[in-house]
């Protein structure tokens, strides 16, 4: 066999792939596989042994690192870990939520649009609670966004006249999640139909204050409530307003972007969002407040109207038809247009004509139609309604009711009756001694 037979028959002898780059004379060249040793687990850390290695030799000798505030105490005995990370005990465990069964569950209270609430006590502390049950059951896109929102404004907007939340627990299957919160005797609504007599002003301006308090906390903190109405307000009795049932709220930014218009109970809603306003703020909680206080001082709610054009001719009656002066730009509204306003109207003074000046003035400023010239609520807490006689009453200071969510019922106290007089029976003056 010749030469180049040989070259050859030793080329197809041996597999080459079309992406080899060394000539075919030369041999190809041999991987050699090099064994690693293990590493222990103890070993795994990117970070020197403090035995083995200075603290000294961790840094160059040539920079000094200033001594920095928010160095964590413990980094000074163990130089392997970064000061600016606190220890492992500082951080709030992770725990998994409880079960629904550590409560006992007492009675049923009411069932709203996104939940059903019931009085509870809990199994180890004997505590009542209130555990709101979220509707899931028709849900098929996971967690409902409205629960969430509900949840995200419990525990931001925490204050002393919010009810605040203690806890998320679950059931035996994935629709059946509950809110923990505190239990409350009442909701205005439903005492202010069961209340011999109505509130005094003085304690009027007491539950006005709180819950423009509670109204101010939230806007500080970006959440808008979107549905203030004096049955989502609780009362304990001890004088203390709760605000709850935050499953329209939602956070708001600077710009403010587009919102729905399917917000706040028809009797409590702003005139911006009844004329299809897209965007709002603030303003349409302050004007549900004017209507919670308007309810209080007439003892039934301002506007009770069935349908959204008889609530737009039920305000332009109370306070007068809108006008490019009262409300400028009104006219951009969608449904401004649309809608003819009564020409009859009335007034504050002949609605509440038992109402001081100021009050007058601070329901007039809630109440008004242009939202930028609404009262906020910081501004409504500094009105001088507040500090003129009568003051507000101390919380302390009111009076207490059976809780009907309790099941309780007022006790009638017997007293002996007034002695009567037996026939025939005569007294010493009767003789005319």
């Amino acid at each position: 066999m010749s030469a180049p037979s040989q070259a050859e028959s030793s080329t197809s002898a041996r597999k080459r792939s079309k992406w080899d780059t060394f000539d075919s004379d030369e041999p190809s060249p041999r991987r050699v596989k090099i064994k690693r040793p293990r590493r222990s687990p103890t070993s795994r850390s990117p970070l020197p042994s403090s035995t083995n290695t200075p603290a000294a030799a961790l840094r160059p000798s040539s920079v000094s690192l200033p001594a920095s505030p928010l160095r964590h105490p413990g980094a000074a005995s163990d130089p392997s870990r970064s000061r600016y990370v606190p220890r492992r005990p500082a951080y709030p465990p992770i725990t998994p939520c409880r079960s629904v069964y550590a409560y006992e569950r007492l009675n049923h209270i009411e069932e709203g649009s996104y939940g059903v609430v019931f009085r509870a006590r809990d199994k180890e502390t004997g505590e009542i609670v209130a555990l709101k049950k979220l509707k899931l059951d028709q849900e098929k896109g996971g967690f409902p966004i409205t629960s969430l929102r509900e949840v995200m404004a419990l525990m931001t907007c925490r204050h002393e006249h919010v009810v605040p939340i203690r806890e998320i627990v679950v059931g035996d299957t994935l629709t059946q999640i509950f809110i923990v919160m505190d239990f409350i005797e009442h909701d205005l609504k439903t005492l202010l139909t069961v209340m011999p007599s109505p509130f005094l002003q003085s304690e009027i301006k007491t539950l006005l204050h709180q819950l423009l308090s509670a109204v101010a906390h939230c806007h500080a903190n970006w959440v808008l409530h979107r549905d203030l109405k004096t049955s989502n307000l609780l009362m304990n009795n001890r004088g203390q307003i709760k605000v709850a049932d935050f499953g329209l709220a939602r956070t708001f930014g600077d710009p403010l972007g587009k919102m729905t218009e399917l917000v706040v109970t028809l009797w409590y809603r702003a005139p911006e969002i009844l004329l299809g306003a897209k965007t709002y703020s603030t303003a349409i909680d302050l004007w549900s407040v004017g209507c919670i206080f308007g309810e209080l001082l007439l003892n039934e709610p301002v506007f009770q109207a069935k349908g959204e054009i008889e609530m737009l001719s039920m305000i332009s009656k109370l306070l007068g038809p809108p006008t490019e002066d009262s409300w400028p730009g009104y006219l951009d509204l969608p449904l401004a247009k649309t809608i003819s306003f009564p020409a009859k109207t009335s007034s504050l003074r002949a609605r509440f004509p038992y109402v001081t000046e100021t009050g007058i003035d601070l329901l007039g400023r809630l109440l008004m139609y242009d939202p930028e010239r609404r009262i906020t609520a910081e501004e409504a807490m500094q009105h001088p309604y507040f500090s003129e006689s009568p003051l507000p009453k101390h919380p302390d200071l009111f009076s207490s009711f059976p809780s009907i969510a309790a099941g309780e019922k007022r006790v009638k106290v017997r007293s002996p009756s007034a002695p009567q007089r037996v026939a025939n029976y005569q007294m010493e003056f009767d003789f005319g001694v």
